[in-house]
């Protein structure tokens, strides 16, 4: 990876579910998505508990949950500790130990916040009939590790099986077909 490639790949998520976010009407967050018997609340607030999780393991005060704090205000708060991490190279490069092993905290992000942010993206945009648009860059990087680990993403439970892509299906629809979305 490039220096400072997986802290620009983060913020161009980021800033597509703060898009998709602000977009949100009060009557939008009750509303069913892609993933079974999750609403657009639903989807927000898990993304909040990942991005939390890989804070907690900076010891990073983001990831503790403050009371009555609504999904869209924890997203901003855990957004800018994210993007603030990964723009500080010792953070960024510290190595965590996440269940699936050792690895520097930029490589977590990149792999699993931004891949877990990126789809959830699409679902959100897609409940809520908003631009369903991701980032070509972002997509093409999470299509390139998740595709080959797709047996082994399946197995956690996380996803569903692959739906068959339109033929001609660009990198965007063929990454959402494969993690078990109908577009």
């Amino acid at each position: 990876m490039e220096p400072r490639e997986v802290a620009d790949r983060y913020t161009a998520i980021a800033e597509g579910l703060d898009a998709r976010v602000a977009g949100c009407t009060t009557a939008a967050w009750g509303v069913s998505t892609p993933c079974p018997e999750w609403t657009v609340r639903d989807i927000l607030e898990h993304v909040v508990g990942v991005h939390r999780s890989v804070l907690a393991l900076l010891d990073d005060p983001a990831a503790d949950p403050e009371a009555g704090e609504d999904a869209a205000a924890a997203w901003k708060t855990v957004t800018a500790a994210v993007r603030q991490a990964l723009r500080d190279p010792g953070r960024a490069t510290r190595i965590v130990s996440p269940r699936f092993g050792d690895m520097p905290f930029e490589d977590l992000v990149s792999r699993m916040v931004c891949s877990d942010t990126l789809v959830h993206t699409w679902d959100l945009a897609r409940a809520t009939g908003q631009d369903e648009r991701l980032d070509e860059h972002a997509v093409a990087v999470a299509w390139t590790w998740m595709q080959p680990a797709g047996d082994t993403l399946r197995a956690s439970g996380a996803f569903g099986p692959a739906v068959e892509p339109p033929a001609g299906a660009d990198t965007q629809t063929k990454l959402l077909c494969f993690l078990g979305r109908t577009v």
